[in-house]
């Protein structure tokens, strides 16, 4: 069950967001200011945050800078008021995912919240991490600590591949069909190119994984100790 913080110093409008949330299967927790709500997401997991801007201690645009600096993968859905446009771009500025108005109606509410949160799961399952390094299918991008590599696609995808099933052994023909679809014509050799590629590119004795030939069969990717 996915849990959503909604941050508010208003405990009717908490009450009121917390009904219609809980209606459709959404776990819901409370906290009235900024610090409150850093402590809540500091405790458990948590799948979004729903925050106000006006609130004392901590306002929403300070919460949503802690956020998104220590949580940048949190959706975060930020409530303006009514006519504040500056509002709406400052707080898309600072990362807010998206926004719903005051007052509001509370199906909207509800669609948004399921809105953002289907975008962060397809977002993430276009993301794939092997110890330190982050692979994403969105750019083709692998990332290491600073360090980012834009791969080609073929190469990025046939690493992506390996990395998903770390241990198991795709043949050259499963890797071709899955990869360069199975109308590709050309030498089934262009797999061992690749994974030449990939293989000076990631160094064994520098990186976290190593490809494996398995002799007869195919390829394998080990994640070291």
């Amino acid at each position: 069950m996915a849990q959503i913080i909604v941050v508010d110093d208003d405990a009717h409008i908490r009450e009121l967001m917390k009904y219609y949330l809980q209606q459709e299967g959404f776990e819901v927790r409370e906290a009235e200011n900024g610090k409150e709500a850093l402590r809540a997401v500091a405790d458990g997991k948590v799948d979004l945050v729903i925050l106000d801007i006006m609130m004392p201690e901590m306002d929403g645009w300070n919460l949503c800078r802690e956020l998104r600096r220590d949580y940048p993968d949190l959706p975060l859905l930020m409530v303006t008021a009514k006519g504040e446009t500056g509002h709406k771009v400052k707080g898309f500025q600072l990362g807010a995912d998206d926004y719903v108005v005051k007052p509001f109606d509370p199906p909207e509410l509800v669609a948004r919240v399921k809105a953002v949160m289907k975008r962060y799961r397809i977002e993430s399952s276009q993301k794939l991490q092997i110890k330190d390094v982050e692979l994403s299918r969105i750019s083709f991008e692998v990332k290491r600590g600073e360090e980012r590599t834009m791969l080609p696609p073929k190469e990025f995808e046939l690493l992506f591949m390996l990395a998903s099933h770390p241990g198991q052994i795709f043949t050259r023909n499963q890797l071709i069909e899955h990869i360069w679809g199975i109308d590709y014509e050309g030498d089934d050799r262009t797999v061992d190119v690749h994974i030449k590629r990939l293989r000076e590119r990631f160094p064994e004795d520098t990186s976290p994984f190593a490809i494996v030939t398995v002799r007869g069969l195919g390829y394998r990717l080990e994640l070291k100790p």
